[in-house]
């Protein structure tokens, strides 16, 4: 007996539409399991890669991947910024300043994280996330959460109120146009207040230095040996830290979350194949007659092995196939059914103020999709070989004595 009449029989015991028949109904229930398993496993994993890439891409795309600080206030930034990008790992250098605050604006109040950034600097930053509302000019730029609660639109005047540098004298204010409303959809939107340089230099009691250099690096994974090389560059006075100081944290716990997710949807993975174990025994079980009478035609144990073989291999083929086409269309579904969903409830189900970012976000890999189906049918196969093994141990005369 070929093997494509050995491929003939495995369809028919798989995919027959003849009703009554035990092993399709096995199959179609293990086939069924493993496309849930799959799908459930491709969507998580595709949304797990959209908050990574959100991490990467988006959150530390606006934080700096090293930040030089100034004990005393940095009166030359540009020299020590010229100094810096000498070093082949950096790619800008920029002075900031950096103060906390109130902002006050038609009678409401909310604390605020200042952000004082050259013109060119403090444009292409608003710029990653300007809602599109801006007036233009020069004036501030308030993160979209803060701006909501203070209900200040782009035209209002917000007046920021500033603690004095040594703790003793009156606090410094200045009133300020709101020119844009940054909505980066990540949690720099709750509380950032940016404007130009000198004039965040001014209310911050700096009068002309900078709070220390905001550097972004090439590889922002490379940044602990890049910090390192970069101290004997500093004068005294100045000391470094890096984004894993203050997102480390995150990241690590979304990578964590990703790998523990895959670990428990692969099991439910196993959890189907061993579905296939159980189907095939009961096909073994009911085509006991069947299987002894291909024996006497002369079909050889390994080729009835081989033969149950093949089914679990088509029971595992047609549970990726469909598992990923589903996974497929969840994962790009999920991030415009939750919008809809806080559409139509009114409610935010991600707040920036508790999650790194306000949206669920998805990223489709091709190798994700590799992984799970070639895991899938390693796994369908290896359910196959007990059934197979089962079948090829039949003794064709006992079955056939025992049916008369």
């Amino acid at each position: 007996m070929g093997s494509v009449e050995l491929a003939r029989i495995a369809v028919r015991h798989t995919f027959a539409a003849r009703r009554g028949q035990l092993s399709v109904f096995m199959s179609t229930l293990a086939i069924i399991g493993l496309v849930l398993a799959i799908a459930l496993l491709l969507t998580v994993l595709s949304v797990m890669n959209g908050f990574d890439r959100e991490m990467r891409e988006r959150i530390l795309s606006l934080v700096p991947h090293i930040i030089v600080h100034a004990a005393l206030g940095d009166r030359d930034p540009a020299t020590l910024a010229a100094t810096l990008r000498e070093h082949p790992a950096v790619l800008a250098a920029t002075p900031f300043v950096a103060f906390e605050g109130l902002a006050l604006a038609e009678g409401s109040v909310e604390a605020v994280a200042g952000l004082g950034l050259e013109p060119a600097a403090l444009a292409e930053f608003a710029a990653l996330g300007l809602d599109g509302s801006a007036v233009g000019g020069e004036g501030l730029y308030l993160g979209a959460a803060v701006a909501r609660r203070l209900g200040a639109v782009p035209g209002t005047s917000i007046t920021l109120l500033v603690p004095a540098r040594d703790g003793e004298g009156p606090p410094e204010t200045a009133a300020y146009p709101l020119v844009g409303i940054i909505a980066t959809g990540t949690e720099l939107d709750e509380g950032l207040a940016a404007l130009p340089l000198p004039a965040a230099s001014d209310l911050a009691g700096l009068h002309g230095s900078a709070s220390g250099l905001r550097l972004h690096t090439i590889d922002l994974f490379d940044v602990a040996r890049v910090r390192q090389e970069l101290l004997p560059l500093l004068p005294p006075g100045y000391y470094l830290t890096d984004w894993t100081l203050t997102h480390g944290n995150l990241y690590e716990a979304i990578q964590l979350s990703r790998r523990l997710i895959t670990v428990l949807l692969l099991s439910i993975i196993a959890v189907a194949a061993f579905n296939v174990v159980s189907s095939l025994v009961l096909v073994v079980m009911d085509k006991r007659g069947s299987i002894a009478i291909l024996r006497t035609l002369g079909a050889t144990p390994t080729q009835v092995g081989v033969l149950f073989l093949m089914q679990g291999g088509m029971i595992g083929v047609t549970g990726v196939v469909l598992g990923g086409a589903l996974g497929l269309l969840a994962s790009l579904a999920v991030p415009w059914l939750v919008a809809a969903l806080e559409g139509a409830l009114g409610v935010s189900l991600l707040a920036t103020d508790v999650y790194p970012v306000s949206f669920i976000p998805s990223d489709v890999r091709v190798s994700d999709f590799a992984v799970v189906a070639a895991t899938a049918l390693f796994m369908c196969l290896c359910a196959a070989c007990y059934p197979a093994l089962r079948a090829a141990r039949l003794a064709p005369a006992a079955v056939l004595q025992a049916d008369h």
